[in-house]
């Protein structure tokens, strides 16, 4: 799919379609006034028919506009002027696109790009626009037998500029979009897979094809007899229920100054938890093959920074297993020794994400990093406090937290601080070991954050929980990409390539 911008006037576009926006009460937009003074106000006599008013998701298909070069106009409600922000635009631009590629245009010229948002600028509203369009087109199809296509797919979609002293803008946020855009389909695509494909030995075989793609790209794999050389007690417990070897994928992008201190994601890559011998409800348990989605964004993220050439030093770890019921898995009572010497009593085997995260962290010390960010699925208590509109954020550095606040407000793809009191840390108190792998009921959210929190002293650190964000259910069930934007967009500004 290509984004191309342009500017220019409207009516002289030649393109089989050209998309204008019309606001409630049949209010043009300030291009399609332009179209409707080109054609003679045919436009306006259109709507006076009341086939269309500019309610939110209405559509008009207009054919041979007299006065335009354009074969297809295609008028798109947008609600009312004063509350049209990002939300409503994505509404918008979502329903163009699918439209468009159901029919026969095969690209059009889309005019939405230049409206006014009430909550964003030019330059967000035209990485918006590729980013929704790419997920609007996005199919997953990997594993059916069948795949009914579109006869006249939508191939180009241009952004139309009125003014052409802000095309640089535009165009340096289609780029920007269309690289999270790629990475986010990369996240989908691994996270949307089955656990009988998507094993970590296949996440370890796509990191190093992306390896082989990308000279700036690293990749080591660290197997298990590796692992358990360097003492990884705690990740190498969680994949004795598995007949699945455990990996330890690394994949370092060298894209800044040599002596540059890097930036580390440690996304959590769990190909399937059943839960081990805490077992899980059978019910909706095929989704735990989403609990990856964390080592799927670390993936996703570092295909944009590829995409885009970001001059910026990052490593991304993937801790990655699975957690089955077996003679051999960890049980309730039993206690390990993590890679840092600290000693964990298994109270839950469900909690097994933070004991592959925890080795994962430490190992992360060896790069020096100038912070880490981990990504997880690793509890169902930040579902219930924050829903699937938010991600959990927790940090032992404030500035960091403020950071990802503002990249997740930037890019739409929003998180939530949580407190990280010292208060929570005696939850995790132990008879037996250092710490028990569990807090009790009450913020688990929370106590998990604090389990982790053990091993990052020695570095500025952030915890993202994306269990609420990382993939939908029911109807429209599937990967999010979440939070592949916001990391992207924390990552642009930390190297002052955003707008």
């Amino acid at each position: 799919m290509q984004y191309p911008v342009k500017s220019g006037d409207p009516g002289k576009q030649r393109t089989a379609c050209l998309v204008l926006g019309v606001f409630a009460r049949r209010q043009l937009s300030p291009l399609a006034k332009q179209i409707d003074q080109a054609c003679k106000g045919q436009l306006s006599k259109l709507l006076k028919r009341g086939d269309m008013d500019g309610e939110a998701g209405q559509q008009l298909m207009l054919y041979d506009l007299p006065g335009v070069l354009a074969e297809r106009v295609l008028l798109v409600g947008l609600g009312k002027a004063r509350e049209f922000g990002v939300k409503q635009y994505r509404q918008a631009i979502t329903g163009v696109v699918k439209t468009l590629d159901r029919g026969a245009a095969g690209e059009a010229v889309c005019a939405l790009a230049d409206l006014e948002l009430q909550d964003g600028d030019l330059y967000r509203s035209v990485r918006e626009a590729v980013m929704t369009a790419q997920e609007a087109l996005y199919r997953y199809d990997e594993t059916k037998s069948e795949v009914k296509k579109p006869r006249h797919p939508l191939k180009r979609l241009t952004l139309f500029i009125a003014d052409r002293r802000r095309l640089k803008t535009a165009q340096k946020a289609a780029m920007h979009g269309q690289a999270i855009a790629q990475g986010m389909n990369l996240t989908r695509d691994l996270a949307n897979l089955p656990d009988n494909i998507c094993t970590p030995s296949y996440l370890a075989e796509q990191a190093r094809k992306l390896g082989r793609k990308h000279d700036k790209l690293k990749v080591q794999v660290l197997d298990e007899p590796a692992m358990e050389k360097l003492g990884m007690g705690a990740l190498l417990s969680v994949s004795r229920g598995s007949r699945q070897p455990a990996r330890l994928i690394v994949m370092e992008y060298r894209g800044g100054k040599p002596n540059a201190k890097p930036v580390v994601l440690v996304g959590k890559g769990l190909t399937f938890d059943a839960g081990g011998i805490s077992i899980k409800p059978s019910a909706a348990m095929d989704e735990m093959k989403y609990d990856m989605c964390g080592g799927a964004s670390v993936f996703g993220t570092l295909r944009a920074c590829l995409e885009l050439e970001l001059p910026i030093n990052l490593v991304g770890v993937v801790p990655s297993s699975e957690n089955l019921p077996d003679g051999d898995a960890n049980k309730p009572g039993d206690i390990v020794t993590s890679l840092s010497g600290q000693t964990i009593e298994i109270l839950n085997t469900d909690a097994e994400g933070r004991l592959i995260l925890c080795d994962a962290l430490t190992y992360s010390e060896r790069f020096s990093p100038a912070l880490v960010i981990d990504i997880a699925t690793l509890t169902g208590a930040c579902i219930v406090a924050l829903g699937n509109q938010a991600s959990g954020l927790m940090s032992n550095h404030e500035p960091l937290a403020q950071e990802l606040l503002a990249a997740g407000r930037q890019s739409g793809d929003r998180a939530w601080q949580l407190p990280l009191w010292d208060d929570y840390q005696e939850q995790l108190d132990s008879n037996f070991a250092d710490m028990a792998n569990i807090g009790g009921k009450g913020a688990g959210t929370i106590t998990a954050a604090c389990f982790l929190s053990r091993y990052t002293k020695k570095f500025k650190w952030a915890h993202l929980d994306i269990a609420g964000t990382a993939w939908r259910s029911g109807k429209e069930k599937g990967a999010t990409a979440r939070p592949v934007p916001l990391l992207t967009q924390f990552l642009l500004k930390r190297c002052g390539q955003a707008d």
